[in-house]
Formats: C-alpha cells, sequence, structure tokens
C-alpha cells in the first residue's frame, strides 16, 4: 500500500501561502484550539463565569468614569449599551492580540521537534477568543432586553463588521507572534499596547468627539489604528444612529494591509523560527 509522503523543500522560492498544507493540518488546529480552550477553563472556579465578570467589571468602571463624571454625550443610547458594544469587538481584538503574540515562543519545545505550517499556532488563537466574544454579546442582548432596545435595521452589516475585526485581530496577532521571534521586547510591549488601545479606539465614548475637535491629519492618525473603524461600525450595526465617519475608510484599509503583510512577514520568518527560539 502506498503511503502518503510529505515533502519539504527548503530551496523552495517565493513567500507564497500553502493553503492546502494548511486545510492538511486541519486537525491540529483544532487539538490547539481545544487545548487552549481547557487550558483557559478547565480547573478553574470560576470557569465561563470569568468571561462575563471581566467585561462587567470593566463595563462599571466606564460606566462610573464615563457616563457619570465625565457625562459622554451618547444621545438616546443608554451608556452601558453604547460601551459594550464597543467592548464586544474589542475584547476579542484584545484576546487574539495578546495570546498570538507570545503563542510561538510558548509553543518553542513543538516548533523545534517536528514540522508543521507554523501558521496554525496563532489561528487557533483566533478561534477561542469567539468563546468569550460570544459571552459577551450574549451579555449585550440581555441588556438591549432589559431597556427595551430593539437593533437597528443596519444588523444586516454586523456579519461583515465581524469579519472585519477577526481579520484585524489576526493581522496583528500574526505580526506581533514573528515579530517576538525576533525581538523579544515585543513580550513586554504588548501589555503595553492593549492598555493603550483600550483608550485610543472609540470604546468608552463616540469617535465624533474628537473628529469635531482635531485637525484633520490628526484625525486620519486616529482613524490608523485599525479597531477603530470595526468598533464604530459594530455599534452602527446594532444601535444605528450616525454611520461610521469616511475616515472608517482607513482603518479598513490598514486592516487589510497588515493583514496581507503579516503573512507575507511570517512566512519569512517561518523557515529560521524553529533557531531563532
Amino acid at each position: 500500500m502506498k503511503q502518503a509522503q510529505t515533502i519539504i523543500d527548503a530551496n523552495r522560492k517565493g513567500l507564497t501561502l500553502n493553503v492546502k498544507e494548511l486545510f492538511a493540518y486541519k486537525d491540529l488546529f483544532y487539538i490547539l484550539a481545544y487545548r487552549d480552550y481547557r487550558v483557559r477553563y478547565a480547573q478553574t472556579f470560576l470557569g465561563f463565569a470569568w468571561a462575563f465578570i471581566q467585561p462587567l467589571a470593566t463595563l462599571l468602571i466606564f460606566t462610573i468614569v464615563f457616563g457619570k463624571a465625565a457625562k459622554v454625550d451618547t444621545g438616546d443610547i443608554p451608556y452601558p449599551i453604547f460601551a459594550l458594544c464597543g467592548m464586544s469587538a474589542w475584547s476579542y481584538f484584545a484576546f487574539v492580540m495578546n495570546q498570538s503574540g507570545n503563542s510561538i515562543i510558548g509553543a518553542q519545545g513543538m516548533v523545534k521537534k517536528i514540522y508543521f505550517p507554523r501558521l496554525v499556532i496563532p489561528l487557533s488563537k483566533a478561534v477561542v477568543g469567539l468563546i468569550d466574544f460570544i459571552i459577551t454579546f450574549m451579555f449585550l442582548i440581555i441588556l438591549l432586553v432589559i431597556y427595551g432596545i430593539v437593533p437597528s435595521s443596519n444588523i444586516i452589516f454586523l456579519p461583515f463588521f465581524i469579519l472585519m475585526g477577526v481579520i484585524s485581530a489576526l493581522a496583528v496577532g500574526i505580526w506581533l507572534s514573528a515579530l517576538t521571534i525576533r525581538y523579544r521586547d515585543f513580550q513586554h510591549i504588548i501589555p503595553f499596547m492593549t492598555q493603550l488601545g483600550l483608550y485610543a479606539t472609540p470604546i468608552a465614548y463616540p469617535a465624533k468627539l474628537l473628529i469635531g475637535s482635531l485637525p484633520e491629519w490628526a484625525n486620519a492618525l486616529y482613524f490608523m489604528n485599525p479597531m477603530a473603524g470595526v468598533v464604530e461600525g459594530f455599534r452602527w450595526s446594532i444601535i444605528g444612529g450616525e454611520m461610521p465617519s469616511e475616515y472608517s475608510i482607513i482603518s479598513f484599509s490598514l486592516t487589510i494591509l497588515l493583514f496581507i503583510s503579516s503573512l507575507f512577514y511570517f512566512k519569512k520568518v517561518e523557515k529560521v523560527m524553529a533557531d531563532l527560539v
């Protein structure tokens, strides 16, 4: 009986992404995702409750600081719903960015011993992050029912903004996973990027507050944040209101550019990854 052979060609030119090879390792992808799920929730006191407690605590702080003290104007939308719409999208991005950034170093034992497409490792983190996203989104639905708010007709665009959020998270996560191999300082930069991004993204406040007070070049710079357009669009598709700013096209364009470039850079680093870790 003829056995299947895997040929590893070190001299193969180009930085093309071998999708067929990734699909061939789908079982490894599922195993890694399930392992991360078990590590995150198995043998824990709070378990899934932590996925509710974390956004609830953040929402409480935002409501007190921005909703009550700063009195951020959110129009007819109650502030908790306004903030949670932004947090739903951001929490997924932050999780994938943190987990993917250190994913290769965390799996260095496996990387050194056997061959497999290393891209499977950061990609598996995106699946585990969906668990927290779904739980936070369920929490948002509960709040919508409590406040008696019916989602807007823009809800048909929600899948697009969710997709852009996933692509944005993967783009930054893949970049960081490759950069962390060469420059270990990024392990310490990632938590700082997460904290900075939480306030540099229109989660606790509407982007129009900045657009009206900043010069045009500063607005363009602000929307170079990949999640700025995603959060605005995510919120608009659920609760309606003003359409996302025209500057959002900068976020979406940069997201696509980051995603494509991250795949090419990761493929380049993958050749020497086992030596670097």
